[in-house]
């Protein structure tokens, strides 16, 4: 689907967009807190970015890449744990003891 996008009186320009190019470019607003507004410009007039909404978007990218490793740490934790539940736990201090009368063994 396409939709028409004229614009402004005086200009005989006409742009076609697909459904994906309008949502594509949907404003949403944020309120940022007066101390991120100071950091997202500081980081423009450092040159890294072109505007607020680049820094605004490569900070969701980088929560996306963050809640990702969450999820992806906490199914991992979950498989040790099922696993565990099957086939048994040690504990530590069991763990260390017996390395310690290993090396000791060695040693002698």
């Amino acid at each position: 689907m396409d939709f028409r996008i004229f614009l402004p009186v005086g200009q005989d320009n006409v742009y076609n967009m697909s459904i994906i190019d309008i949502e594509a470019v949907m404003a949403t607003n944020v309120n940022l807190t007066p101390e991120l507004e100071k950091f997202a410009r500081s980081c423009v007039s450092k040159g890294r970015y072109n505007n607020v909404s680049e820094v605004v978007r490569q900070a969701l990218r980088l929560l996306q890449n963050t809640e990702e490793q969450h999820r992806n740490f906490t199914a991992m934790l979950n498989a040790v744990r099922e696993e565990a539940d099957k086939k048994g736990a040690f504990d530590l201090d069991d763990v260390l003891g017996e390395m310690d009368t290993v090396i000791d063994e060695q040693s002698r």
